[in-house]
């Protein structure tokens, strides 16, 4: 078979499968099932507000007061909730446009031959991203608990879990309901948390872009998106946010309130940052990054203006990370977990400075970023149960471990991250739930995954919940890291994982996306 005619079997091969992909959406959606509340007419009672309807009498006069006082705490019930929704949503829409921090973070730091690639594989994680999640991924990971209540708890949605029986306790496994967000799950509450959720997700899902930037086939990387989205992230957040065996391990096995995570150092940063390792292993490192002889050569990123700008939006759309994951605008404890990221983030940054200068090393300012981006992610998952001082501790901590972690893969185990994603958002990932177990002080989360009292770590007396983090940290680092290398390995005989070794000394842009990143 000649190349012209190949050419035009892949793209009827293509043809047929996107026709088979959109038969497939449409016999799944049950297009005839009873909307639920798609308009939010419904969203938001009177019991919202912690009041039950009161009941009509046989006295008339009486029946008017009942009436008013009903129809009034419907109305609050309806406006707490409509405020909830919308901080949720404000929220997503600052994690959206962390996705433009992350594209002028690690184009900033790679190089100028490959700005074209770098940045469409930061923009097409998104919409690629979106579309896996959109159809088994939230599914798969909230299917099981999508009647959140500070978002209406979205009224006649049913949720299913499918669960294991194991030594006398049930073990969330995985959900199964919300399927291309069918009509089964059309619902204003239910909209709402996966808008949110979608961007924590592709902030996982770029991570890898980083680690693996410079060498990486765009076809492999379409590939990657796809798998990320609709079954490695979401099963694992499952365990966590959605219901499953980590998040019950408090009530199952009295470990503290099972595995904690405010808004993502695990599910979120963890993920990705093992995913990112997986894949810098897998891809082997850039040309000219090591010497025959064992040396390290320093690859130097094109435009370190681009990557502190980046940073910086990063930083900024870390509000609607963390102080988001409250998903209640009603909750006071937003300034809490506000003020406590900006702390960490900022401490994070000191810290990496004040080690280089420690080190006889300038202020490397692409290190003063790591810094801040490490106490940020590290900060991720304690932020809403520790004290200010505990936030600069955990960010501080974060900024000095980010240059260890990251000179130990670059030097000692040769594995090239040209961004240093693992350093950032692994060994900080895992930090940060880490520090949880430590430092938590009990002031907030009473009945957090169905246990009562507020979270509490070592330092405050329940060295319980220590436990239930280091299990959570281990199986996120186990499973993520497995599932991936696999994964990298198997699509690697299907699609190249590198791209030519020619193409790669040119540079990407032109070989894998047809154009130039700077003309001149």
């Amino acid at each position: 078979m000649n190349v012209k005619t190949f050419g035009k079997c892949t793209r009827h091969r293509f043809v047929t499968y996107a026709m088979a992909v959109i038969v497939m959406v449409l016999m799944l959606s049950p297009i005839l099932t009873m909307a639920q509340d798609p308009t939010g007419a419904a969203t938001g009672v009177m019991k919202d507000i912690g009041l039950d309807t009161l009941a009509a009498t046989k006295d008339t006069a009486l029946n008017k007061i009942i009436a008013t006082v009903n129809t009034i705490g419907n109305a609050d019930g309806h406006n707490k909730i409509a405020s909830n929704i919308m901080w949720t949503l404000i929220a997503g829409f600052l994690v959206m446009f962390m996705q433009a921090g992350f594209a002028l973070v690690e184009t900033g730091f790679t190089q100028k031959k490959n700005v074209a690639h770098t940045m469409g594989m930061n923009f097409m994680v998104y919409a690629v991203g979106m579309i896996g999640f959109w159809i088994c991924g939230f599914a798969f990971m909230f299917g099981g608990a999508l009647g959140v209540g500070a978002l209406g708890g979205a009224p006649g949605v049913v949720s299913h879990e499918v669960t294991v029986h194991l030594f006398g306790h049930d073990f969330g496994i995985i959900g199964s309901a919300a399927y291309f967000l069918n009509s089964k799950v059309y619902d204003v509450g239910v909209f709402t948390l996966f808008l949110f959720q979608m961007v924590f997700m592709d902030t996982t899902a770029t991570i890898p872009t980083g680690s693996m930037a410079e060498r990486w086939s765009f076809k492999s990387f379409l590939f990657y998106g796809f798998f990320i989205s609709m079954i490695v992230y979401p099963i694992f957040g499952n365990w966590v946010w959605g219901g499953g065996w980590l998040a019950t391990l408090g009530t199952n096995f009295g470990l503290g309130h099972g595995h904690v995570d405010f808004a993502g150092s695990s599910v979120v940063h963890m993920v990705g940052g093992v995913a990112a390792l997986a894949g810098a292993m897998c891809i082997g490192p850039r040309i000219g990054k090591y010497g025959k002889d064992g040396t390290v050569n320093t690859i130097p990123g094109h435009n370190i203006p681009m990557a502190i700008l980046g940073t910086f939006i990063l930083a900024f759309g870390w509000f609607g990370f963390n102080p988001g994951s409250t998903l209640a605008g009603t909750d006071y404890r937003i300034a809490v977990v506000a003020v406590n990221t900006m702390l960490a983030s900022a401490a994070g940054a000191l810290a990496a400075m004040f080690y280089m200068y420690a080190q006889g090393k300038k202020p490397d300012p692409g290190m003063l970023a790591n810094g801040l981006l490490a106490g940020l992610v590290a900060i991720t998952a304690p932020c809403a149960f520790v004290t200010s001082l505990s936030a600069v501790i955990i960010g501080a901590i974060a900024g000095i471990l980010v240059i260890i972690v990251y000179n130990f893969v670059d030097s000692k185990l040769k594995i090239d991250d040209p961004v240093g994603a693992f350093a950032v958002h692994g060994a900080n990932g895992a930090w940060g739930v880490i520090s949880l177990g430590l430092f938590a002080d009990g002031s907030y989360g009473d009945g957090w995954n169905g246990v009562a009292g507020g979270v509490k770590g070592l330092f405050y007396g329940d060295g319980k919940q220590l436990v239930a983090q280091l299990i959570g940290t281990a199986t996120c680092a186990i499973f993520v890291f497995i599932i991936m290398y696999a994964f990298f390995k198997l699509s690697n005989k299907i699609v190249p994982l590198r791209v030519k070794e020619a193409d790669e000394i040119a540079g990407l842009d032109i070989p894998e996306m047809g154009v130039h990143g700077y003309v001149d």
